[in-house]
């Protein structure tokens, strides 16, 4: 397979075809409009564009019909249904585009057209339940539903919006879900168009009937399944499953090959697996033959093999499902392409051995192949001659020869030859390799003539002089065509027989005497020559013959002949061929039509083949095969007048047409155009008839040939009926005659027809109308008349009038409209203020006529209609209207008239309503601002004045904003109830030192009254939250320095500026630091004096305010000037031999800078010589050795050092004297070394002595000291130096190096100081407040090195996203500023020395003030409910600290389980909109802020029609249920019958928002006997109480518990926290412990004790908090039977005990929370009722039955009392029921009953047990579907 190429050349980019809308398939248009199709496709540059029908034929004009614009647009024009031509204006059309490129067809289009069918659409009454769902369908009449769709409905004349209960479906239907009896007042109209013509259409108006329900006690009407089934699968109204459209990808896109490739073309089609796919190539269908091959499961792959340059162009992929078609192309770009080289090798020289590679590239369509020769040779394939070829992407043809061992007959000529299909192209370039030349044996060359040669000189071997060629003893070139190359080679243009044949002798010049030469013989053969010969004109019958010859050429010549490229065999077909030596006969011996073709006379030698074309013609003159004959053609349809003629040439023919039926006068040629064409046989196609094409045609036919042809016919045209004239819309007024005109024409006799809509008017039965029909005299024309006497409403129709004759039918259409005064509007109120009133109406009937104006008139309720107000000429376009200027709890009277151009309608219903309260109209009084706190302002004030404030003042506003420079000027509000005529508010989180101007305003349930005039005040000052800037310092004195600065920005100062303080220490060598001082002054500058010399020292500069002290500066370093060093710190001479001693030292303590020598000094008192001698030596070394000295004389040793300022201070002065045995003396000093951790320290012991001192070292160990052991971590040098590795802290401690030898010892000690990091901080929480929380801390062990500073790090608690804060090293307490309010925090420190970052301290959690909000129950939860309209009142929650931020509210009615959500940042009131009449609602309600959320739940109904407030009918179920199952046998079971079996604990299950506890105590293993008397309160029971403790595996798993427990430590709200903790949190753990106490006499209640405790201990202390709480639990006799509780309201409850929990003493206060039984419903062995029992009080629960049988029963939740301590204690004893047992079937029951009540008040829990199950229910979804769904 050929490489392929995309296209990218410029002349395929800049001709190319395209598609504008390829996805078009369909028109259809009305009649009355027409169409106008552009061409789909398109091309550049520009492309012939043609439209053709799909069978393939073109298409013609027709006039006033259809029309090819020059641009391709098909345009049809608007026509008359008599008009219709089904060939015309419903058939399928297809559109191409051809250019250069191709030609490419779009897919078919169906081109259809409509009429204006008269129809009528309408809508349906409806009946439904209310909650139910109620569809209103549009009816549209069958003959117009294809082209008709419903666009909108209108409710009472308003567009429905869809949207919350109103929705349109995919069909047009209204569905209305959740039906309301307010939606039985509306009308419902849908709106249709006409897709084609444009008409819209309005229905009638149909009403909804609602039916209502009543819940009884226990029986209720439930909804029919059907209904319930559509209202629970809504949403599959709005289902679509249309079928994915057909898609097609043609690939490649563009191609560009030579010829011969194979191209492949895939289509690959996606929307469904149904399709079949077809092929075209410039429109014309593929058909598979040599070269095309369609493979695939659907043809959906192509394959042009050998692919050849007339098989360029566009091909097409057609995929065809279910009359849907899609399609895409791809041009196909086929190119001759001979090849050419385009990259080579250079002549080179090479020695034998040197390996060579030569390359050639060639381009070519198809990529050609390369070939190699040497010296015209083949190139031999071994090991040492490789070659390779390969293509590239670009389609270039790679090939190289490699030679890794070139030996001499390796050189010469070296040619690449590229060759394909288009020809060839060759290069050639000499290799060279060093040797003695030779010549290779040269082959004699055969030429053609006139073509050229080249001859190569094999020569081999380098180097040479020259290449020569002679010819006959002559110097080459002689002549023009020759030509000699440098490389030797010899070329030969348009090659001569008789002067190039011949030896030529190639000489190659060696030495400069010397050559060698050889001779190669040229033969030249001359290709054949055939003389010109011609065909002569002739005919049926005659003789032919034809001679070819050849003139010139080498023999031996053969002679062939071909017709039309097949070769003639001589005795067939009547053709004889003789063939001589040069020269070949054709001989016909009778010339027929068979013999018409091409002939070809084809010579051919050894040199060349040549053929020479010519074309025989036989001529035939015309005649008739189907003469024309007269005939009728009918207007509007197509006609064919026959005429068929043959002869050859193919005759021509002519068409003429004469005017009229008489004698024809003068011929006129027809012309042709689209409507008129000639068809292939002669016939004259007329594809639509007209009535100028009557008259006489003649056809004429002629080929040149004889004489002319012809015969005349007569065409006569007959006019089928059609309307002319008719009127398209008319008025009517009712009451009045009407009378409707219709003209008609056509051949006679014609027949009138009138139609009202479907029916046909016969006036004999309704004497209503009347039709008269007569001749126009004027004119060929029928008029008739339709009279109604009189108009009515339902007139308002299409009426339709039809004309018929023998050749056709015409029908007009006329549409009637009967006008009359419009329906009075239909009036109701949207909404009602204090003073003003929203009213909006629907308009019923119009009358026909547009209505104009609407007037609306009220009064107070008293006053007669004569005192009316009015609103007159409202706009039509409006339908709704406020009247303002009310009076506030006013009674009004509305009614409303409306008008149309015919009149006014009667007067609407009347309405009555009343007015509402009014807002506040007086600020807030005595307003007064006090400031706390630099960041909080006290705000006081009184309420407005009371006949100022219309209402029940409900709260207050406060606003607030910063007056200070760049402010916004915008208010800051916050809200706050009122609690009286005085009211406090502090306003905290303010910017610090700035002013703020505040304004109160006062608000009740009607609104927000003025605000009070502003105030201000200005926060107290705080400390500079920015350091001061542009700090530098200046080094003055090698002990002085200078430090500037200048003041912070004036915004962050916080405060008027006191001064400033410069903080600095220094820093040591060793890394240590220095004692922090500090300098105070009011000035931006100051000098540090007595610093140390050549010191680095930090320092930092702060700002100061009375509040204290700002932020400090970032560090600046500096370093004083260098000084004179001080004395050497130490100083030993000891003698080393008996003239030399050996000085040690030890650096100065102050070096006061960079140590540049020590110079020795030594004396000798007694040697008279006055000046000491002087030393020098190496800083980096501490020792020196002096020689030369007198043995027994004593010299003084001292020493100095010397920096770059001068020489310092000298050191003390020893005494030494030289001798020749000398006890051992150690050099090196002792002292303290200190090194941070894991570094390697060396302790050097250097000795001196004779003989040669042994070293031992030694470490002190309290009272004794051990030996120093060498090992992995401890090495003592040859040199006595101690090595210790990765030192750690233990390894600190004296170490002591003794040196020995026989004349004595010497010993020093070194203290080893290892420096670690920093020992955890304590760190305590100080204070919190609603943004800040300061925290104080204790350092621990700095580790041997001061401490640098701490890094504080915090997060919100429930997130791992930790934040540094890096603290100063003097600070002991840090404020945590900008915090969320009312959030937990986690917070930890760590101290940094030079060593590093020490241990992190103990995580502790703070929390700063503030709380979720809470709503307050002493605030009305609504301040307003109509039958629509709730209005809630937010003011009822309280902040807890921390500003709400959002409140979301969830309703719904009962029943249902759909909630519809509202979401508002508003704090006052919220509206509920849109609800239904006299209904039960739910509400939740969550308010928000940043410290958590708090719920709030209620029920509400809204009021009926009359405003009248309606009661709950249904039973509620009970919250919390459980569901008590015993043990059955056949007959009852004593309770005195043993336990058989290890009782089973109780399992106690407290369910509550973010914790969740199930906890079961272990298998008791004792059996206890349990009788009626041990529960009997007669006799005193056994106490036995068995308890079991469940642990967290906190200390354990050292990851924290599942539950965090730490969240209810006293002082927190467990409300607000998150359970569920980060499996890895290094946050400060609890181990939880919880333990259930049973009880099994005296006391029935379960005592569940939760203990915690901090994990670790201090000073040996565990720190352990406690506190327990109760759940009071029924006795259960039976121990193997498990006993659950439950809570109504455990989000409540737990709260409440929270809250109570928060203020109690943990000593004192150990408070209990009760869950009891207050109601249960058991069997009664007299009865099949269920009875209930409560325990109100102890001594009741003794009297009646408790739940020690099945039953069911009810617990509710109370918060924790003090009195409740002990109560406990004193609850009595449950006597058992003795009753029927409950069977499993019973509980069943008694489950469904709790379900099968009202479904909005099912239980959130139910918990049923029974042996060994546990079952635990979380909230679902309420009703019945909710129960199947789970069953």
């Amino acid at each position: 397979q050929w490489f392929v190429s995309l296209l990218n050349s410029e002349d395929v980019v800049s001709t190319r075809l395209y598609f504008v809308n390829a996805s078009l398939q369909r028109v259809t248009f009305s009649s009355s409009v027409g169409v106008s199709l552009p061409c789909p496709a398109g091309g550049a540059p520009h492309a012939v564009l043609r439209w053709y029908l799909a069978t393939g034929d073109d298409i013609y004009d027709v006039p006033h019909i259809r029309h090819v614009h020059a641009n391709g647009t098909l345009q049809l024009y608007p026509f008359s249904p008599s008009a219709f031509n089904s060939f015309i204006h419903d058939n399928d059309y297809f559109c191409t585009a051809e250019n250069q490129a191709g030609k490419i067809r779009s897919p078919s289009i169906r081109v259809k057209a409509v009429f204006r069918e008269p129809y009528t659409v309408r809508v349906a009454d409806q009946r439904s339940m209310r909650g139910n769902v109620a569809v209103f369908k549009c009816l549209i009449p069958s003959a117009v539903q294809e082209y008709v769709s419903v666009v909108s409905w209108e409710k009472d004349t308003v567009s429905i919006v869809p949207g919350n209960r109103f929705f349109l479906t995919l069909y047009g239907a209204l569905y209305i879900s959740d039906v309301q009896k307010e939606d039985a007042l509306s009308t419902y109209r849908c709106i249709t168009k006409h897709k084609y013509s444009g008409e819209t259409r309005q229905s009638n108006g149909a009403r909804l009937s609602v039916l209502v329900t009543i819940c009884a006690s226990y029986t209720g009407i439930v909804p029919s399944p059907l209904t319930r089934l559509c209202k629970e699968h809504t949403p599959g109204l709005f289902q679509s499953f249309q079928t994915k459209p057909l898609r097609v990808t043609l690939s490649p896109k563009n191609l560009k090959t030579g010829i011969s490739s194979t191209v492949i073309l895939s289509c690959a089609v996606q929307g469904s697996p149904h399709f079949t796919v077809s092929w075209f190539r410039n429109t014309e269908p593929v058909l598979p033959d040599q070269h095309f091959s369609i493979q695939g499961s659907h043809n959906e792959t192509l394959f042009i093999t050998a692919a050849q340059k007339r098989h360029s162009g566009a091909y097409q992929c057609f995929a065809t499902r279910k009359g849907q078609t899609a399609q895409d192309f791809s041009i196909i770009l086929l190119e001759d392409g001979t090849p050419r080289i385009v990259s080579s090798f250079s002549e080179r020289v090479v020695a034998p051995g040197e390996p060579f590679s030569l390359m050639c590239a060639a381009k070519g369509a198809p990529p050609p192949t390369i070939t190699w020769t040497l010296d015209d040779e083949p190139i031999a394939r071994d090991s040492a001659h490789r070659a390779s070829q390969y293509t590239l992407s670009d389609g270039s043809t790679v090939s190289h020869v490699n030679v890794s061992n070139p030996q001499i007959r390796d050189g010469g000529v070296y040619r690449c030859a590229a060759r394909n299909s288009a020809g060839s192209a060759e290069y050639q370039a000499r290799i060279n390799v060093r040797g003695p030349p030779s010549i290779r044996a040269m082959r004699n060359i055969t030429a053609v003539a006139g073509r050229n040669t080249f001859i190569n000189c094999r020569v081999i071997g380098y180097p040479y002089y020259s290449i020569k060629w002679y010819k006959d003893g002559m110097l080459l070139p002689d002549n023009h065509r020759q030509v000699v190359y440098e490389n030797g080679t010899l070329k030969l243009s348009d090659v001569q027989k008789g002067m190039d044949e011949g030896a030529y002798l190639c000489s190659v010049l060696i030495q400069p005497q010397l050559s060698i030469s050889q001779t190669v013989y040229v033969t030249v053969k001359v290709p054949p020559l055939i003389q010109p010969f011609d065909f002569p004109p002739t005919s049926i019958g005659k003789l032919m013959y034809i001679a070819c010859v050849v003139s010139s050429g080498d023999m031996p010549i053969r002679i062939t002949w071909r017709k039309d490229g097949q070769e003639i065999v001589s005795g067939t077909s009547g053709v004889t061929i003789e063939t001589k030596e040069f020269m070949s006969s054709l001989q016909i011996s009778k010339v027929s039509l068979k013999h018409n073709g091409n002939y070809t006379c084809i010579a051919s030698n050894d040199a060349a083949t040549v053929s020479s074309e010519r074309q025989l013609i036989v001529t035939v003159p015309p005649r008739f095969r189907v003469q024309p004959n007269n005939q009728d053609g009918i207007y509007g349809k197509s006609g064919v007048l026959n005429c068929s003629v043959d002869g050859y040439p193919p005759p021509k023919v002519m068409w003429k047409h004469a005017k009229g039926i008489g004698n024809p006068q003068q011929y006129h040629p027809v012309p042709l155009t689209g409507r008129i064409q000639i068809m292939p046989n002669g016939s004259l196609l007329i594809r639509h008839v007209l009535e100028e094409d009557r008259g006489y045609y003649l056809c004429q036919a002629s080929n040149g040939v004889g004489s002319d042809i012809s015969k005349s016919m007569l065409l006569t045209v007959k006019i089928p009926a059609m309307i002319t004239s008719h009127p398209n819309t008319t008025m009517a007024i009712k009451g009045q005659n009407k009378e409707l005109n219709c003209t008609a024409r056509g051949e006679y006799p014609i027949i009138i027809r009138w139609e009202r809509g479907d029916t046909v008017i016969d006036p004999d039965r309704n004497p209503r109308y009347s039709i008269t029909t007569s001749p126009n005299e004027k004119s060929d024309e029928v008029i008739s008349t339709l009279k109604l006497k009189p108009a009515e409403r339902g007139d308002s129709v299409f009426f339709s009038c039809h004309a018929i004759n023998s050749y056709g039918e015409g029908r007009g259409l006329i549409q009637l409209t009967v006008q009359e005064p419009p329906d009075p509007p239909e009036l109701e109120v949207r909404e009602v203020k204090d003073r003003s009133m929203n009213l909006r109406w629907t308009q019923r009937f119009d009358g026909n006529s547009i209505i104009t104006s609407y007037d609306i008139e009220y009064k107070n309720k008293s006053d007669p209609w004569e005192l009316k107000h009015a609103t007159r000429k409202i706009s039509p376009t409006n339908n709704q209207a406020n009247i303002v200027e009310l009076h506030p709890a006013s009674v009004y009277s509305i009614r409303m008239y409306s008008y149309n151009k015919i009149g006014r309608s009667q007067a609407s219903k009347e309405l009555t309503i009343s007015t509402e309260e009014a807002p506040p109209d007086g600020p807030p009084m005595d307003v007064i601002l006090q400031p706390m706190t630099s960041q909080s302002i006290r705000v006081t004030w009184k309420a407005p004045k009371k006949e100022l404030q219309n209402g029940v003042i409900r709260g207050y506003q406060i606003g607030y904003r910063e007056n200070g420079p760049g402010s916004n000027g915008q208010y800051s509000i916050v809200e706050m109830k009122a609690t009286g005529d005085s009211e406090v508010y502090t306003l905290d989180n303010l910017k610090k030192f700035a002013q703020y101007g505040v304004v109160v305003q006062a608000f009740n349930r009607a609104g927000t009254g003025p605000s009070s005039s502003e105030i201000n005040a200005t926060t107290l000052e705080d400390v500079p939250s920015q350091p001061p800037q542009n700090v530098r310092a200046i080094t003055v004195t090698s002990d002085e320095a200078v430090i500037t600065w200048s003041e912070p920005p004036r915004m962050t100062l916080n405060g008027v500026l006191k001064g400033y303080r410069v903080v600095f220490w220094s820093l040591f060598p060793d890394g240590e630091w220095g004692e922090m001082q500090n300098i105070t002054t009011t000035r931006e500058q100051v000098e540090l004096r007595g610093l140390e010399k050549f010191t680095n020292y930090s320092v930092q500069v702060l700002a100061y305010t009375q509040a204290g002290d700002g932020v400090r500066s970032n560090v600046l370093y500096i370093q004083t000037r260098e000084d004179h060093p001080g004395p050497p710190a130490g100083i030993k001479a000891v003698p080393s031999s008996a003239s030399s001693v050996v000085v040690s030292w030890l650096p100065p303590h102050k070096p006061n800078g960079i140590i540049r020598k020590y110079t020795i000094y030594c004396s000798s008192p007694g040697s008279g010589q006055p000046a000491p001698s002087e030393y020098e030596a190496n800083p980096e070394v501490l020792f020196y050795r002096i020689t030369h000295l007198t043995r027994g004389q004593q010299y003084l040793i001292w020493a100095a050092a010397v920096t770059t300022a001068g020489r310092g201070n000298i050191s003390e002065k020893v005494t030494v004297e030289p001798a020749g045995k000398a006890p051992a003396k150690i050099l090196s000093f002792g002292g303290t070394v200190t090194t941070p951790w894991m570094k390697e320290v060396r302790l050097p012991c250097s000795s001196v002595g004779e003989p040669t001192p042994t070293i031992k070292w030694t470490k002190d160990s309290e009272d004794s000291a051990i030996p120093v052991t060498q090992d992995g971590h401890r090495n003592i040098l040859v040199n006595g130096t101690l090595v210790l590795r990765s030192v750690k802290a233990e390894d600190s401690g004296y170490y002591t190096c003794t040196a020995t030898n026989t004349l004595g010892f010497d010993t020093i000690i070194i203290n080893l100081v290892v420096q670690v990091p920093p020992d955890q901080p304590r760190l305590t929480v100080s204070t919190t407040s609603t943004s800040s929380i300061t925290l104080a801390w204790i350092p621990g062990d700095n580790g041997g090195s001061s401490i640098r500073g701490f890094v504080l790090q915090y997060s919100v608690d429930n997130t791992e996203e930790w934040r540094d804060v890096f603290i100063s090293s003097s600070e002991r307490s840090f404020k945590l500023d900008n915090l969320r309010c009312g959030t937990w925090y986690k917070v930890k420190l760590a101290a940094k020395n030079s060593v590093g970052a020490g241990r992190i301290s103990e995580i502790i959690e703070a929390k700063t003030h503030g709380r979720e909000p809470q709503f307050n129950k002493d605030q009305p939860l609504f301040t307003h409910i109509n039958s629509t309209h709730a209005r809630l009142n937010l003011q009822g929650w309280t902040s807890g600290g921390c500003p709400i931020n959002a409140v979301l509210l969830d309703f719904r009615p009962k029943g249902t389980w759909a909630w519809h959500s509202v979401r508002t940042n508003a704090t006052t009131d919220v509206f509920l909109a849109e609800l239904r009449e006299a209904t039960w609602y739910e509400l939740k309600m969550k308010a928000c802020n940043s410290a958590g959320c708090g719920n709030q739940t209620s029920q509400f109904a809204t009021l009926d029609y009359d405003g009248i407030a309606i009661q709950l009918f249904c039973v509620c179920v009970c919250v919390c249920v459980c569901v008590f199952h015993t043990w059955s046998s056949k007959n009852n079971r004593s309770f005195d019958t043993p336990v058989k079996g290890p009782p089973q604990g109780p399992r106690l299950h407290i369910d509550i928002p973010r914790v969740q506890l199930l906890i079961e105590d272990k298998e008791d293993k004792a059996t206890i006997p349990v009788t009626d008397t041990e529960f009997s309160q007669s006799v005193n029971p056994q106490s036995f109480c068995t308890g079991v403790s469940v642990h967290h595996p906190a200390l354990i798993q050292n990851t924290g518990p599942l539950i965090d427990m730490s969240d209810i430590r006293p002082g927190t709200n467990p409300v607000s926290r998150k359970s569920v903790k980060s499996a890895h949190s290094t946050r400060n753990r609890y181990s939880s412990q919880w333990t259930l106490t049973k009880c099994q006499a005296s006391t029935p209640a379960r005592t569940l004790t939760s203990d915690w405790r901090t994990v670790g201990s201090q000073h040996g202390i565990t720190v352990t908090e406690s506190d327990s709480y109760s759940a009071s639990l029924s006795q259960d006799t039976d121990k193997g039977r498990n006993s659950m509780v439950s809570t109504e309201s455990a989000s409540s409850t737990y709260e409440e005990l929270a809250r109570a929990y928060e203020h109690a003493k943990l000593e004192e206060h150990l408070q209990h929370a009760k869950f009891e039984i207050t109601e249960c419903f058991i069997s009664d062995s007299s009865s099949d009722q269920m009875t209930t029992g409560t325990n109100d009080n102890a001594d009741s629960m003794t009297s009646m039955s408790t739940p020690s049988e099945p039953g069911i029963c009810r617990f509710t939740a109370s918060p924790p009392k003090p009195q409740d301590y002990d109560r406990g204690k004193n609850v009595a004893v449950p006597i058992p029921h003795r009753g029927l047992y409950l069977h499993r079937f019973a509980v069943f029951l008694a489950f469904s009953l709790a379900f099968s009540l009202a479904p909005a008040l099912q239980p959130r829990y139910l918990l049923l047990s029974s042996p060994g199950i546990v079952w635990t229910m979380p909230p679902r979804p309420t009703g019945r579907r909710a129960i199947a769904q789970r069953g």
